[in-house]
Order: structure tokens, then C-alpha cells, then sequence
């Protein structure tokens, strides 16, 4: 029955089928060997008192019948006609037989024309026991009879006679017939009770069973939710409450895999490292969303697929053939160049079956190290740039301080000069070494923003007026355009920091004559945007993604004349991020350039 429980709907109707079939004819088996008994018994019953009864007529018989010797027509006569009228008053076939077997008389046929009857089954029965009994069809009525004889010896003559009575058993066949259409209509009657009684005894099984076929199949299909309810506290019962206990099970232990899944492919996606998880016959099981951008391929087309049709990264299938040959730890770094040009910092794990030694596959982590690669460069450039700044007019101060220890200079005012140009030198030493560590404080974030309302109109109008002498030095033209009343949330020195290195540039890189635009306007998101336009000598096009660094210079002498360090526009830049602001740049060569900073009105 077990069977059942895994298999179809057709199959569990079968079993009831055969379970209702197997009952009908267990009944039906019980009621035809036990109708076949009764009717055995009941012919033998019938015959055996018929038996009885014939024998104790012929009894009587024997004590009345006065027995005349001889065999001659007249004997035979006598005896047929005695025969003839006990048939009338018994209703029974009358025979007369000497012990040789010859026939002396018969009630139902003639005597002389009878065959000897010493080798009858009843006649030597008779004569050897006492009693002889037969049943078989008669040879000359052609019916089926009883026959049942006796010896009788006869008091005159010493001779011994046999009496026979025969009886037909139409009636007994008759009756046993009637009794089996009885047993039949009976039997056929209990075939249909039975039927009945045995589909409904077969449905009280099979209910349950198919109830908890359904049950196990909802939870075959992952519906750990299904529960097996209204069954009997019986042994099916306790099968439903083994299998509610191991869907429970099952949804406490599905619900703690999802989880874990869950968990699982939260940190996969959320992981800035590219990872990669291959079986030990080489084909990708896990690749999260940062691999896929780091190879450029889709996890759904390398799922379930081996590592070599990652075919556009040559080098990073030969290392993982590698991996596979030595079935160890592997580090290297490679350049990929698809789906962009990037420094990727490669590690193949080995993977090992629990504490086993069974290879189980390599776990590929993917870094791109390219950023760290270009701070890196970028901190090395730093150091030679601030050397070399640094070198330059120590330089000068120091020859010109030689000079002026050693005597050689006798004139005042080449000694004043010389002077001046120390003082000059010291001077832009100063403000290198303060602009190195106010742009070492903006990028550890140890200067804190002061935060305050800030009227832009007026602050623009302040900070216009600082550099006012500047600018008619250079007889430039400063407009600015700005909505009446505007006010945004700033750090105001940290913000007049950002405008007058802007400010100062374009003045310095612009012609005399020349005009500057300061255009402040509001987006749809409540950000306050400023353009400041120049007309000045413009940036190459090639430089203006290398703008903000640090120590880039476009016109490196000019920059030096002008007493610039190369490190403004950085601290610009640094100081508008501060701000959560972004700033960009376009220029042309020989029209201008434009600076422009989006920052939000409120911190």
C-alpha cells in the first residue's frame, strides 16, 4: 500500500477497483462453496431418507408377502401382480428377485423380459450386507432411480428372495434445481449487497489514501503549505500525521534554505568584487551581477555552461585551465580590454569537498584594481610634482642666498633685487605648502563646513569686489545675472575659496579687454547652478579631462609667471564635493572657457 501513496489518480481508482473485486469474490467464493455444500448435503439428506424410507417399506413388506417357489408363468404372474399393487399403495417401483437374480416380478415392467439381475450393484449388496443400495439410470424405464434392496428368506421353503424397491429422483433433482435457483438469485441478490458494501468499505481506504496522494504531491511540487486534515485517528491516520510532520519539517527547512539564498545572493549582488563559482568538470554555477560586468557576458548565457565560452578573455581562460591542472591557489593580475580597458587583480581558489580531499571546483574572484592602480600612480605623480615644485624655488633661494653670502655683489640695488626675488621665491613656497595642506585637510575631511544662510547676490557682489583691481588692471569686464532674492545653505568662506580661484584664473588667462559672464540660475530640483565664462585663451580639448588634478598645468610657464601652484582648480574641485555639488568644464582654444557648478540650496 506504501506503493500507492507515489503514484496517479488512475492507479489509486484501480486499487479500488481491485480492493471492491477482491472483497465480491472472497463473498462470492464463500457463498458458491457454501451453496454447493448445502445442496451436497441437502441431496444426501433427501436420499438418505429416502433410503430409509424405502427400507422400511420394504420391511414390512417382507413381513406380510407370502413367497411361492418356482419360476414358472404363474409364479411370475403372482409376483407381478403383488408388485403392481404395492406400487399403488407406495408409490414405488416394486421388484421381486431370487437370489440367482432372476426377476419373478416388476411393477413397471415384465418380468420374463428382464435381463438377470445378480450383477446389480444393489442385489450384491444385498446379499453380502444385508442392505444393497444403487443410484443409476435405469435400463429399462431410462429414468434416473433409487434403487434399495434387501435378502428376505421365506419361512416355507428356505429359499432366499431379494426385495427391491426403486424410486425415481426426478423430485430430488427437482428440488435440488429449485434450491439452486434460490442459492443463484440469492447469490447474485448478495453479489449486489456485497458489491455495495464492498466499494463503500474500499472508498473508506482509498479516501484517505488519495487525500494524502494529493497532499504529497502538493508537497512533490514544492507546497510544503499542504496538510493532510479530516482522516481517522486510525493507521492510515498515523501515515497523514507522518506526512503533515514531514511537510512541517520541510517548510521550516525550505523557509531556512530561502533565507540563506536570500542572504546568499544578497552579498553576491551587493559584493564589489566580481565572483565566479565552476564545478570540478569546469562548468559555471554562480556568477553574480559584478562579474558579469567585469566580462561583459550575461550569467544567463554562462550558467550551467563551461568556463571556455568566456572566449573574448583569453588569458583568463589559460589561468583557469591552470587552475584546474594544479588544483591550487593562483594570483595574477591582467589587463582586459572588453567590454572596457580595466586592471582586473585575479584569485583562483581550489574548492574541497567539507574536510575531504575531493576536489570540488575553483572559486574565481575578480577585482578591479584600476582606481587603486591610478591613485596609486597619481600619489606617485603627487610626490614628484610637489619635489619638483618644492625644488625650483628652494633653488632660487638658495643661489641667490649663496650670492649674496659670498660678496660678489657690491650694487645696492642688485642686492635689493636679489633680495626681492628670495622674498618672491619664499613667497610661492608659502602658498604651495599652504595649498598642500589645505587640500590635504579638504580630502581627509578634517575642515569641517560651517554651514549658514548665505545671500548669493550680495556674496557675489562681495566677492566681485575683492578682485575688482585685478580685473581693471586688465581692463576686464565682469557681468553677472542672478534671480532679485536668492538663498542657498554654505560654508561662505569655503564657498568664496571656490569663486575666487574661478574668478582668479579667468582673469588671468584672459585678454586685456576681455569679459567674464557669472550666470546663477535655478534648476527644477532647487539646485543653484553658476556659470563663470571667460574669453580668454581657452583649454585644449586633450587637457580638459586632467583639469583637476593636482600640479597640472595647460601653460606650465604662464601658470609659474602668474604665481599660480597647480593645485586650485583641485581644491576647487574638492571643495564643491564637499558641498554634495558637481562642477564641470567646457572650453574652446582662442574663444573662452566655462566653468560650471550645480550646488544644492540646502545642505
Amino acid at each position: 500500500m506504501v506503493v500507492l501513496f507515489t503514484q496517479g489518480e488512475g492507479t489509486m481508482l484501480s486499487f479500488r477497483a481491485r480492493l471492491t473485486i477482491i472483497i465480491i469474490s472472497m463473498v462470492a467464493l464463500s457463498v458458491v462453496a457454501s451453496g454447493l455444500l448445502m445442496l451436497k448435503t441437502f441431496k444426501e439428506n433427501h436420499i438418505q431418507v429416502l433410503e430409509e424410507t424405502l427400507e422400511r417399506e420394504m420391511r414390512l413388506i417382507a413381513a406380510q408377502m407370502d413367497w411361492v417357489a418356482g419360476n414358472d408363468k404363474d409364479v411370475i404372474e403372482y409376483y407381478t401382480n403383488q408388485a403392481v399393487m404395492l406400487q399403488e399403495l407406495m408409490d414405488s417401483r416394486v421388484t421381486f428377485i431370487t437370489a440367482e437374480g432372476i426377476v419373478l416380478g416388476d411393477s413397471s415392467f415384465r418380468a420374463s423380459e428382464m435381463d438377470n439381475h445378480r450383477n446389480r450393484e444393489e442385489i450384491i449388496g444385498a446379499l453380502e450386507t444385508g442392505i444393497g443400495k444403487s443410484i443409476r439410470p435405469s435400463e429399462t424405464l431410462h429414468k434416473n432411480m433409487l434403487y434399495v434392496a434387501i435378502p428376505v428368506t421365506s419361512n416355507t421353503n428356505d429359499k432366499t428372495y431379494v426385495i427391491r424397491l426403486a424410486m425415481s429422483l426426478n423430485e430430488v433433482e427437482q428440488s435440488i434445481s429449485s434450491l439452486t435457483m434460490v442459492l443463484i438469485v440469492g447469490l447474485i441478490i448478495l453479489f449486489v449487497i456485497a458489491a455495495l458494501i464492498s466499494y463503500r468499505i474500499a472508498l473508506s481506504l482509498t479516501k484517505p489514501l488519495e487525500k494524502i496522494t494529493q497532499v504529497a504531491k502538493r508537497i512533490k511540487n514544492m507546497d510544503y503549505r499542504a496538510r493532510v486534515e479530516g482522516i481517522k485517528q486510525d493507521e492510515i491516520g498515523e501515515l497523514g500525521n507522518a506526512i503533515n510532520a514531514m511537510a512541517d519539517s520541510l517548510q521550516i527547512q525550505m523557509a531556512r534554505i530561502r533565507q540563506n539564498e536570500n542572504h546568499l545572493q544578497s552579498v553576491l549582488s551587493n559584493m564589489i568584487n566580481g565572483v565566479v563559482m565552476m564545478d570540478a568538470n569546469g562548468s559555471i554555477l554562480i556568477m553574480n551581477e559584478r562579474a558579469e560586468n567585469i566580462l561583459g557576458v550575461s550569467a544567463r548565457k554562462l550558467i550551467g555552461k563551461p568556463y571556455s565560452d568566456i572566449k573574448q578573455q583569453y588569458e583568463l581562460s589559460q589561468l583557469i585551465v591552470e587552475g584546474f591542472d594544479t588544483k591550487g591557489f593562483i594570483h595574477e593580475e591582467i589587463t582586459f580590454y572588453y567590454p572596457e580597458e580595466r586592471l582586473l587583480e585575479l584569485n583562483l581558489v581550489p574548492i574541497y569537498q567539507g574536510n575531504s580531499s575531493d576536489f570540488g571546483g575553483i572559486l574565481l574572484v575578480l577585482q578591479d584594481v584600476s582606481a587603486i592602480r591610478r591613485l596609486e600612480r597619481m600619489r606617485s605623480e603627487f610626490v614628484a610634482n610637489v619635489s619638483h615644485e618644492l625644488k625650483t624655488p628652494i633653488a632660487a633661494v638658495k643661489g641667490f642666498a649663496e650670492t649674496l653670502l659670498g660678496g660678489v655683489v657690491k650694487d645696492e640695488e642688485t642686492t635689493r633685487s636679489f633680495l626681492q626675488i628670495i622674498y618672491d621665491e619664499s613667497e610661492r613656497l608659502n602658498r604651495l605648502i599652504g595649498d598642500i595642506l589645505e587640500l590635504s585637510k579638504i580630502e581627509s575631511r578634517r575642515a569641517p563646513l560651517m554651514l549658514t544662510p548665505v545671500d548669493i547676490n550680495e556674496f557675489m557682489l562681495n566677492t566681485i569686489a575683492i578682485l575688482e583691481v585685478s580685473a581693471m588692471r586688465k581692463n576686464i569686464h565682469i557681468d553677472m545675472t542672478s534671480p532679485e532674492e536668492f538663498y542657498m545653505e554654505a560654508d561662505e568662506d569655503r564657498l568664496r575659496q571656490i569663486l575666487v580661484n574661478l574668478l582668479s584664473n579667468a582673469i588671468n588667462y584672459s585678454p586685456e579687454g576681455g569679459t567674464i559672464t557669472i550666470d546663477i540660475s535655478e534648476t527644477e530640483a532647487e539646485n543653484i547652478v553658476i556659470s563663470i565664462s571667460d574669453t580668454g585663451i581657452g583649454i585644449p580639448e586633450k587637457d580638459l579631462p586632467r583639469i583637476f588634478e593636482r600640479f597640472y598645468r595647460v601653460d606650465k610657464a604662464r601658470s609659474r609667471i602668474s604665481g599660480g601652484t597647480g593645485l586650485g582648480l583641485s581644491i576647487v574641485k574638492h571643495l564643491v564635493e564637499l558641498h554634495r555639488g558637481t562642477i564641470s568644464v567646457s572650453s574652446t582654444v582662442g574663444v573662452g572657457t566655462k566653468f560650471t557648478i550645480e550646488l544644492p540650496t540646502i545642505q
